[in-house]
């Protein structure tokens, strides 16, 4: 007889921290009061522990359809990834005790099971349905925020994240085809499964100029949900890449772009989360330019700027978050002097704009120079002079531009309050971890992909060379300082094919097109005006999301996969 659903699963030995914090999260749903509270911080401290318990090894398949599906393959990159996303999890859980909303509770314990669940998967198909779970949770922390703004950004975020779902997928039943096998790993099939699985992984990552979602949206989402969104998706995106597409040339060059095209809009931006969102793109450029090269230096160089990057990037946003929760205000424009009201966030803020800005003795800069050096091993004059002019554009806006508009500067005439104590404790934890690591990289460096790792971020040379290259950008902003000054503009970026030019293409098309064109337009009136008026614009009716598209679309996607499942089974 045939046996088409087998389970190796040896419970005992291994708990999968993916499902604890899903189960956790459902558990949080029907919970209230204290109860609930302790719950939310036992949860990722649970996750934590089992990530910590993990020996490297398959601990968790089983047999469905002739297809071996892996929930639990652990070794050396996929664990360094889990680490940090479970140290991620406790963080947004304190900094999350003072909300009163079960839903973004859920969703955010939800959204970092799902995240870990990517990282543990050994086959695509696992990968594939923790991808779109990922999706379906983390929108709900902009929605939350319950804003008109937030409610469109949050569908144009499910719409953009669908598009790289569908091309994932596709990818995925080709390689099948072509390989017989799902396992995730160096994808090396070519054509275009190769592709289509890559662009997939490349729109999570939100590499120009499919990256518009994640500044559109992160800006519009809760103060606590923007803290999880930062740390999970193009985190995950950046772990597929280094498992399935390493030493992949084209990514050099993304990654190279990426770095500055973040910087410069940042340098434009006037709303704090916005500034932030888009140091998020170019960040993830420096590990998209450490996996297209391919080196084991430039690898162990991305994944150790992807766990630096997840805590000061958190630290970040939890500050920012702070602002706007006791100011209401999340422009820089409508901020300054905050720093004699609110000087625990100040300094918390401060020791995360130096890590991002690679200052030593900081975790940024144990991370980030391991990149650079790997560039410079490998001759690649120009790319490393991107990456280095983008590491002072990052100074000039989160190091310089935002504390001084936002915490010295002028008095704005705003007199807040410190932020909540639970607050204060997350961000106190990652601006420890932040110092921690600087000082002492080898707690980070032994748990990196490829060891002997061999790399000693504290020569002359390196701390030299930060320090000139951060003076001279102090310097330059201290004598333009006039010219820093923010303005409140709306920066155009590539989003504007959707928001702007996509409604008047369709408008275009409606009104002049054949008249093959008008009938099947005219047939499609109402949900073009629904779909394409409402949900690609700012403004839209309240309601609107509930009753359209997440839960009829993942029962689509659940079907056509399970489908092409079925029909590759028996062909």
């Amino acid at each position: 007889m045939h046996e088409w659903f087998v389970i190796d699963w040896p419970l005992v030995e291994w708990l999968s921290p993916s499902l604890l914090l899903i189960l956790g999260g459902l558990l949080v749903s029907v919970l209230r009061g204290v109860l609930q509270k302790l719950v939310l911080l036992a949860v990722p401290t649970l996750a934590l522990l089992a990530v910590l318990g993990t020996a490297p090894g398959t601990h968790a398949s089983f047999q469905f359809l002739n297809m071996e599906l892996i929930l639990g393959r652990a070794d050396a990159l996929s664990l360094v990834f889990a680490h940090v996303f479970a140290i991620m999890a406790l963080i947004g859980a304190i900094y999350a005790l003072h909300v009163r909303d079960t839903i973004q509770h859920v969703a955010g314990l939800i959204y970092a099971g799902s995240a870990m669940g990517v990282v543990f998967a050994g086959d695509l198909a696992t990968l594939y349905i923790f991808w779109e779970l990922m999706m379906l949770s983390s929108v709900w922390l902009i929605w939350r925020n319950r804003r008109a703004a937030s409610l469109a950004a949050g569908f144009r975020y499910l719409m953009v994240h669908a598009v790289s779902g569908v091309l994932l997928l596709a990818g995925i039943v080709i390689y099948y085809t072509q390989t017989g096998s799902l396992s995730f790993n160096d994808i090396r099939a070519g054509g275009a499964a190769f592709w289509l699985i890559l662009i997939g992984f490349l729109i999570n990552a939100a590499v120009p100029p499919l990256h518009a979602w994640l500044t559109d949206a992160y800006p519009e989402a809760t103060v606590t949900g923007a803290v999880f969104l930062c740390a999970f998706t193009t985190k995950t995106a950046v772990y597929t890449l280094m498992r399935g597409f390493p030493e992949t040339e084209v990514l050099i060059w993304l990654g190279a772009v990426m770095t500055l095209w973040g910087v410069t809009y940042a340098v434009l931006a006037n709303n704090i989360r916005r500034l932030l969102a888009y140091h998020i793109v170019s960040q993830v450029g420096f590990m998209v330019a450490g996996i297209g090269l391919g080196t084991a230096m430039a690898l162990n160089g991305s994944a150790a700027h992807a766990f630096t990057h997840i805590l000061y990037k958190a630290l970040l946003f939890m500050s920012a978050g702070a602002i706007i929760h006791m100011t209401g205000r999340t422009k820089l424009t409508e901020l300054g002097g905050l720093y004699r009201y609110m000087p625990l966030t100040f300094v918390f803020y401060m020791i995360a704009a130096f890590s991002i800005s690679a200052l030593p003795l900081t975790s940024g800069f144990v991370s980030k120079t391991m990149i650079l050096e790997a560039y410079a091993d490998h001759q690649a004059a120009l790319v490393w002079l991107m990456l280095s002019l983008a590491s002072a554009g990052t100074f000039l806006s989160v190091g310089l531009k935002l504390p001084w508009f936002a915490f010295l500067g002028r008095d704005s005439g705003l007199r807040p309050r410190e932020a909540p104590t639970n607050m204060l404790v997350a961000m106190g934890i990652a601006a420890f971890l932040c110092i921690f690591i600087g000082v002492y990289p080898q707690w980070l460096y032994q748990m990196l992909p490829n060891q002997p790792v061999g790399y000693n971020a504290y020569t002359l040379a390196h701390v030299f060379w930060d320090l000139q290259l951060l003076s001279f950008v102090g310097l330059v902003f201290f004598v333009l300082l006039k010219f820093m000054t923010p303005k409140d503009k709306i920066t155009l970026d590539t989003d504007w094919f959707y928001r702007v030019a996509a409604p008047h293409a369709v408008g275009l098309i409606h009104r002049h097109g054949t008249s093959a064109w008008h009938n099947l337009l005219a047939a499609m009136r109402w949900p073009l005006r629904r779909i394409v008026a409402q949900a690609l614009r700012y403004h839209g009716p309240k309601g609107i999301l509930a009753r359209t598209w997440p839960t009829g679309s993942m029962v689509l996607w659940v079907a056509v996969l399970l489908t092409a499942s079925l029909l590759l089974y028996y062909i």
